[in-house]
């Protein structure tokens, strides 16, 4: 007798400002899921939160917009109590807030639904940037140097955080906003009059701001996840962005950065430090299933841990697919290995992952 396929709820687009990044990941791995295994079950995610299933034409659509203008005529409102009757399995492609910031991981909790990625607490400090680096620090990872404003302090008390700021880092530095992904609201700043919009830009995004050091350096991801109880690193990824720091165009834009998976110019024995440490933050942060952890090698030869993600980008060119492929994993084995992984996870806890 065959067993019956595994219903895999594909989640994607969402709520936040990396809803285009996701469409484009999820739209991936709907695409690469093996037929033979899994049952494809399309799942956008409308900028309210409600969960559509979608009929191919519409996941072929170029933007979210487009999307969302079809939905009510075109695709199918399904209702957060009703998913175990459709899904079995959720493949979280969404990004930003309210996507891998532990929101949706917290609502297939409670249906008890089991998913890609790590649970509830490890992806709010992945999404985090202010709180991921006291955990790194606190387990000995070496992390940028940075102080956390909160827009309610700069408001009330800006001209003695400007001086914090400027006898703190030497120009230029960096301002972002602490939870937010794809390098939006991030700015470089070059002089005294750059800080103040700077830090405009980032509370634009959300209620707090990071100052933090410009970095010298090499930058690189790489992909850890875990198998059998296992942490295993995909590969690391050393990446040349056109601009002069990894921008949103840099990331998405065709022909705007160059990447070589394996590191072209960190040498072999650095990348194999490069693997230990990017395995000691997964761990420190509590991460399961697989997670994006990136990083600097610095011209002064340290290593440092920036920005540890608890998914990766999933559309083609992604480094998640870049390093499968040196891995000899094509896209539908890597995503195969990443459900499988997870099920063994989920069914071996006994409490919120």
């Amino acid at each position: 007798m065959a067993m019956a396929m595994i219903r895999v709820g594909i989640i994607f687009g969402g709520m936040s400002s990396e809803k285009e990044v996701s469409l484009n990941s999820g739209r991936n791995v709907h695409d690469n899921l093996d037929r033979e295994l899994f049952q494809a079950i399309p799942l956008f995610m409308d900028q309210g939160g409600g969960l559509w299933f979608l009929p191919w034409q519409l996941i072929s659509q170029n933007t979210t917009t487009d999307i969302t203008e079809q939905l009510a005529t075109k695709a199918r409102k399904i209702p957060y109590e009703e998913l175990t009757s459709e899904i079995d399995f959720a493949f979280i492609a969404l990004h930003g807030k309210y996507g891998d910031d532990g929101c949706i991981q917290g609502l297939l909790e409670l249906l008890k639904i089991p998913y890609t990625g790590p649970g509830v607490l490890a992806s709010a400090l992945g999404m985090d940037k202010h709180m991921q680096q006291k955990v790194l620090r606190q387990a000995g990872i070496n992390v940028p140097a940075s102080i956390f404003v909160p827009e309610e302090e700069w408001v009330n008390n800006n001209e003695a955080i400007k001086a914090q700021v400027l006898k703190r880092f030497s120009f230029p530095f960096f301002i972002k906003p602490t939870r937010e992904g794809s390098s939006m609201g991030v700015n470089v700043i070059k002089d005294a009059h750059d800080l103040g919009r700077g830090m405009a830009e980032a509370f634009r995004w959300d209620k707090a701001a990071l100052v933090e050091e410009y970095l010298e350096g090499t930058e690189f991801s790489a992909i850890v996840y875990e198998e059998e109880g296992k942490i295993e690193v995909l590969g690391v990824t050393e990446i040349h962005p056109q601009s002069g720091y990894y921008t949103y165009d840099d990331k998405y834009m065709p022909g705007r950065c160059r990447k070589f998976t394996p590191p072209k110019n960190i040498p072999p024995a650095r990348v194999e430090e490069i693997k230990k440490d990017v395995t000691r933050a997964f761990l420190a942060l509590g991460f399961r299933s697989y997670g994006r952890i990136d990083g600097f090698f610095l011209t002064d030869g340290r290593i440092l841990i920036t920005d540890p993600n608890s998914s990766s980008g999933m559309a083609p060119s992604s480094f998640f697919f870049e390093q499968a492929a040196c891995a000899g994993l094509l896209p539908g084995m890597i995503i195969s290995k990443l459900i499988n992984n997870a099920l063994q996870i989920h069914r071996g806890k006994n409490c919120p992952l």
